[in-house]
C-alpha cells in the first residue's frame, strides 16, 4: 500500500467541494475586491459570503471576523498590542510562544502555566496568575502535537466572572486551528473575546487565516498600506483563498458519526502501537484528546529515522509539529509533559483524517512494528 497520509495536524488536502468553490475566483471571477467594477464586486460579495460562513459556525457578527494571511499572523495580530501582564502556556503554537518571547524582550510580562504529564492545564492555576495589571490570556484549545484538549469553556466562565469586578476588561484568545474540525467553536459558549482559524487544517486551502474578534475589544493593526479587513489587516484580499475558507467552514458538520469513526480508528491505532511494540509509550491524555490524534514515544530510536523509514513505505507521519521541523531541539511540548531529551526524540506524531480508512490503520501496524525492531538493532538498543 501506498500513499497513506497520517499528516493531518500539519495539514489536510482541499477537499473536491472547496477545489469547485474556488476554480471561478482563479479564473473567470479574477477582480480585486477593492475594486468598484462588476468583477470587483463579484469577489466583493464573495468575501462576504465566506465571512458570513465563518460567521455562522463561530456564532458572532459577520464585521468580528477579520481573514489574515495564515493562522500565525491571525495570532500574532492577536497578541501583539497587549502591554499589560499576558498568561498563557508553555505548550502554546509557536505563533503565541514566539510572539511572546519578542514581547518579553519590549519589557511585557508573560507567565507560562505548566501542563500536567497528559498536557493540561487547571483552570486554578489561570486564576492564581491573574494580576492586577493582567491584559490577556491566551490559551490553545487544542495542542498541534499531542491533541490535548483544554478546559477553555472552564477558563471562559471563570474570565467572564471576574471582569465583572475588574475597571479593565481581561482579553481572552484561544487558537482553534486544531479544534475547529472536532469541537464547538461557538464564542459565545466558549466565552471568548479572540480566536483564531486556518482554512488549510480542515480541508481548505494554505494561505488564508481568520481571526475572529469581539466587538468592543481593541486590536492594533500588524500590516499597514490599506483599508481592507476594516482596517485590521491590509492588502489585497486573497478572494480564493477565501472562498475556499467558506467552503470548508461550511463543510464542518461535527457529525458525530464521523467524529466515532476517526476515535475508532485513533483507538485502533493507539492500542495497536501500544500491543505490538515494546517500550512505546502514548504522550497526552488518552480521554481528554482529539479523536484524530495519537502521539507516541519509542525507546532506543530517533523520531525523524522512524518518519524518514515510514515515508519509504509509503506512509506520511510527522515527529510533531510541523512549523517546528526545522529543529533539532526536541520537542518543548514533550519536554513540558515531562519527557526526557531522550524520550522527546523519540516521538511519532500520527494524525488522522476524514479520508483515513481502516485499512491504513492495519497497514500502519503491519510496518511500524519492524521499522522500529529495525532501527534499535541498529542502535544497539536492547529491550
Amino acid at each position: 500500500m501506498k500513499n497513506v497520509y497520517l499528516d493531518n495536524a500539519a495539514t489536510t488536502k482541499i477537499s473536491p467541494e472547496v477545489f469547485e468553490a474556488m476554480r471561478p475566483y482563479l479564473q473567470t471571477n479574477y477582480g480585486n475586491a477593492s475594486s468598484i467594477h462588476n468583477l470587483g464586486q463579484k469577489s466583493r460579495e464573495a468575501v462576504d459570503k465566506a465571512r458570513e460562513q465563518l460567521a455562522l459556525f463561530l456564532n458572532c457578527q459577520p464585521s468580528e471576523i477579520i481573514f489574515t494571511g495564515s493562522a500565525t499572523e491571525a495570532d500574532n495580530l492577536a497578541v501583539l498590542g497587549f502591554l499589560g501582564h499576558i498568561i498563557t502556556t508553555q505548550i502554546e503554537h509557536p505563533a503565541v510562544l514566539e510572539t511572546c518571547r519578542y514581547l518579553e524582550k519590549q519589557g511585557v510580562e508573560i507567565t507560562y502555566l505548566p501542563v500536567s504529564k497528559d498536557g493540561l492545564i487547571k483552570v486554578e492555576d489561570v486564576e492564581k496568575a491573574i494580576k492586577p495589571n493582567t491584559s490577556l490570556v491566551s490559551i490553545v484549545y487544542a495542542n498541534n502535537e499531542i491533541g490535548t484538549i483544554q478546559p477553555i469553556v472552564e477558563i471562559g466562565k471563570f474570565l467572564q466572572t471576574i471582569n465583572y469586578k475588574l475597571l479593565t476588561k481581561i482579553i481572552f484568545h484561544t487558537d482553534a486551528v486544531q479544534a475547529a474540525n472536532y469541537l464547538s467553536c461557538d464564542v459565545q459558549k466558549l466565552n471568548v473575546d479572540l480566536l483564531t482559524l486556518s482554512a488549510h487544517k480542515i480541508y481548505g486551502p494554505k494561505g488564508v487565516g481568520a481571526l475572529y474578534i469581539r466587538k468592543g475589544v481593541k486590536i492594533k493593526p500588524i500590516a499597514f498600506g490599506g483599508h481592507q479587513e476594516y482596517g485590521l489587516r491590509a492588502g489585497t484580499e486573497n478572494v480564493a483563498g477565501i472562498v475556499g475558507f467558506g467552503a470548508a467552514i461550511a463543510a464542518i458538520s461535527n457529525l458525530k458519526s464521523t467524529i466515532l469513526n476517526l476515535k475508532s480508528l485513533r483507538d485502533k491505532s493507539i492500542d495497536g502501537v501500544l500491543s505490538k511494540i515494546p517500550n512505546s509509550a502514548l504522550n497526552g491524555s488518552r480521554e481528554s484528546r482529539l479523536p484524530n490524534n495519537a502521539n507516541f514515544s519509542f525507546a532506543g530510536v530517533e523520531g525523524e529515522a522512524v518518519v524518514i523509514a515510514l515515508d519509504q513505505a509509503g506512509v506520511c507521519a510527522s515527529t510533531g509539529s510541523a512549523c517546528s521541523s526545522g529543529s533539532l531541539d526536541p520537542s518543548y511540548v514533550l519536554k513540558a509533559i515531562g519527557l526526557t531529551n531522550e524520550q522527546a526524540h523519540g516521538s511519532l506524531r500520527l494524525t488522522l483524517g476524514k479520508y483515513t480508512t481502516e485499512k491504513e490503520i492495519d497497514y500502519v501496524l503491519r510496518v511500524l512494528p519492524e521499522i522500529v525492531a529495525n532501527l534499535r538493532k541498529i542502535s544497539g538498543f536492547k529491550q
